[in-house]
Order: C-alpha cells, then sequence, then structure tokens
C-alpha cells in the first residue's frame, strides 16, 4: 500500500528558500581511486556534493519534494523544536536551548562543504531535517569501507503526525535517487542508522537500501544500510 501523507495544518506558511546559496555546480568528473580502508579520502573539486542547493524538486507518491540548505537565522525556532520532540532527541541527542542545535548546523555550514544540513520541503512545507554528506570524506570512513563519492544522508521526520505513516521510506527513496541523478560520481547511498531504531532501519529497507553490516561507532551500534547504483532497478 502506498503510503500517504496526513492532511495537517502547515507549521508556519509556504516556505521560500533563498536564493543565494554561495553553492558551486560541478557535475561529472571521472571518480579517484578508491581510498586506503579506513581512512577518509582527499577532498576533491570545487564543490564535494555537486550543489545539493540546486538539486531542484522531485515528485514524489506524497507530493513534491525538495531539499533547501538550512538558513540558520530563519530555521533555526523549528529545527530546535523538533530536536526537542522526546522521539528525536532519543536518537539526535540535540535536546536543550536554541544554541544546541546551532552549533550543530553551524558546525556543517562553516565547514568544507563536505556535509549539508537541509530542510525537506514537501508541497511548500517544511516537514523534515536531512544532512547530505560525503562518507568518503566522513570520519565514517575509519568504521567501514568507502567508495569515493560515496554518499551519506541522516533523516528526521520533524512532526508526529507525519511519522508512522511510511513517509520516511518514500522520502529516503526520493533522495537517494536524487543523489544518484545529480551525483553520477556516487555508486552507492549510505546510511548508518542505530541498530536499536528499528523504525529508521525499516524505512531504508523499503526505500531500496540494503543492510550490509553491523558497525561499532563512537556513539552507536549502527546498521550500515547500502543502496547502490547497480541494484537501482531491482531493489
Amino acid at each position: 500500500m502506498r503510503p500517504t501523507r496526513p492532511s495537517r495544518p502547515p507549521e508556519r506558511s509556504e516556505y521560500v528558500p533563498s536564493t543565494s546559496t554561495g553553492i558551486h555546480v560541478v557535475h561529472g568528473g571521472t571518480a579517484p581511486e578508491a581510498p586506503h580502508p579506513g581512512r577518509p579520502a582527499a577532498r576533491t573539486g570545487d564543490d564535494p556534493l555537486d550543489g545539493v542547493a540546486s538539486w531542484g524538486p522531485t515528485v514524489t507518491p506524497v507530493g513534491v519534494f525538495r531539499l533547501v540548505p538550512v538558513r540558520v537565522e530563519q530555521d533555526l525556532p523549528l529545527l530546535s523544536r523538533w530536536m526537542n520532540d522526546a522521539a528525536v532527541a532519543r536518537w539526535w541527542a540535540l535536546t536543550g536551548p536554541r544554541s544546541v542545535t546551532e552549533e550543530h548546523v553551524r558546525a556543517q555550514l562553516d565547514g568544507d562543504g563536505s556535509s549539508v544540513p537541509c530542510l525537506g520541503v514537501l508541497d511548500g512545507v517544511p516537514m523534515s531535517y536531512w544532512e547530505v554528506y560525503r562518507a568518503d570524506l566522513d570520519p565514517l570512513a575509519l568504521h567501514c569501507p568507502v567508495l569515493p563519492h560515496d554518499t551519506g544522508l541522516h533523516l528526521l521526520i520533524g512532526a508526529a503526525g507525519d511519522r508512522g505513516r511510511g513517509l520516511g521510506g518514500t522520502l529516503l527513496r526520493a533522495v537517494a535517487d536524487l543523489v544518484l541523478d545529480r551525483r553520477p560520481g556516487c555508486a552507492r547511498v549510505l546510511a548508518e542508522p542505530d541498530l536499536r531504531n528499528t523504525p529508521s532501519v525499516a524505512a531504508f529497507l523499503d526505500a531500496g537500501f540494503r543492510y550490509s553490516v553491523e558497525i561499532a561507532l563512537p556513539d552507536k551500534p549502527a546498521a550500515l544500510m547500502i543502496r547502490d547504483r547497480s541494484l537501482r532497478a531491482l531493489l
């Protein structure tokens, strides 16, 4: 059965993202040689993620979806409210004043561009938070084998009414497809949800990811989930 998005009043008026992103678009190119196992790859190119802000909208079974890079001044109140929801806090551990969430987000925005925090905007309404990151440039590469241009995803669904209805799997599939469409050098989309977070692992499986292996990360036992470009049409 296809998941459906519940009807609810928007948490705020239709979201209008900034048109000034400061992100340079770089497409194409040949993937570099595989990095040494257990060591993040060296960064190459102007934009490690090929311009997330320019990826544009995608049509999903539940509406038109777009990733919009976070603007701290505009988005922090909403993000902090989500992070202080008990169901989210258990896995994200960013409860407290807005400054806690701000520090987490700004660390990415002020970094080298290898991780981009985004709002997930569905039919004009912000309803989820995403982090799109280069797994081969991330500390994750210290804990499992990665390939050049492997792209990782983190996701939280903001409103309680949007959870438990299949939205996570539907949007994960859409965003993984977006990554593979917009990043031709990327052969795999990765995720490392907490192994104890059964709904999250199930959502990745629904989205066409396969379970690879359990990995021990510093803050959690994680399930390494992989969506392969080569298996895209089968899963």
